[in-house]
């Protein structure tokens, strides 16, 4: 068992797994706030069509699926601002779409074959280390801009119009945030998929809503319980031998759960 934990991709599933949870803790408890879940699942669904797109350009898979990622970012933040539907409406319509148009294509690019399983669902122990430095590398920038723009974020989110009279920029916090999202997602793929991305970023801030009383305290603890998931839904994926993406998220619905359904947990 100590031979399995310390081998290679064991050790980098785990780096890029807790590296990853550590920010969706706080970025994701502004999606929570915000109430952007579809908005998240739209920018996780783009995300292949960015892989079809780097297969047939012959480009870093990687850097397709942040581009791609980030132009619906900054796609949905505009068409967000003067809406010909309604939000939820326009969101489905660009999530499925942009689902289908992209697996339609991977459909055409007979020859390259990829594992569409391990996109929609994740592969967490296939990650390399070219991969691990693009986890890292994002994780990082996504940290410290949600350190420096903090108290800005979080005042927009609480208050729009106060912020807003206090002299804040709104719209560039509102594009900030989904450009955020939008990287966070890019190289999250590989370890919950694109259908399960977006819970990652929900359950943990959702789970932590219950037992923190300051926004601080939220994005911590909804950090740790991400980390935990990562952790034991690692290890249970191979005493189970189930998929890891999904047994990730399963812990982290446990969580979910005992956190919100236990009347003994209470906020301190």
């Amino acid at each position: 068992m100590i031979e399995l934990l310390t081998t290679d991709f064991i050790v980098f599933a785990l780096i890029a797994g807790i590296s990853l949870a550590l920010v969706a803790g706080p970025l994701g408890s502004f999606i929570v706030w915000r109430r952007m879940s579809y908005f998240g699942d739209t920018l996780a669904h783009s995300a292949l069509l960015g892989i079809a797109i780097g297969l047939i350009t012959d480009s870093n898979p990687q850097l397709s699926i942040i581009v791609s990622s980030v132009v619906f970012a900054f796609l949905l933040t505009l068409l967000d601002r003067k809406p010909s539907l309604s939000t939820d409406a326009l969101l489905g319509i660009l999530a499925h779409s942009s689902l289908a148009i992209g697996i339609v294509v991977l459909a055409f690019t007979d020859s390259v074959r990829i594992n569409l399983e391990a996109y929609l669902f994740g592969a967490l122990l296939t990650i390399n280390e070219d991969d691990l430095y693009w986890v890292i590398a994002i994780v990082a920038v996504v940290a410290v801009v949600l350190y420096r723009f903090w108290n800005d974020l979080l005042s927009a989110t609480v208050h729009e119009e106060l912020a807003q009279i206090e002299g804040a920029n709104i719209t560039c916090l509102n594009l900030l945030i989904a450009l955020l999202v939008a990287l966070t997602i890019s190289v999250s793929m590989k370890i919950v998929g694109v259908l399960l991305i977006t819970s990652l970023l929900i359950i943990p801030p959702a789970a932590a809503r219950r037992i923190a009383e300051t926004p601080e305290k939220m994005a911590f603890f909804a950090s740790l319980i991400g980390v935990c998931s990562v952790v034991v839904g690692l290890f249970s994926a191979f005493y189970f031998d189930t998929p890891v993406g999904p047994s990730i998220v399963v812990v982290a619905t446990i969580f979910f759960v005992t956190m919100h359904y236990f009347p003994a947990i209470e906020k301190q």
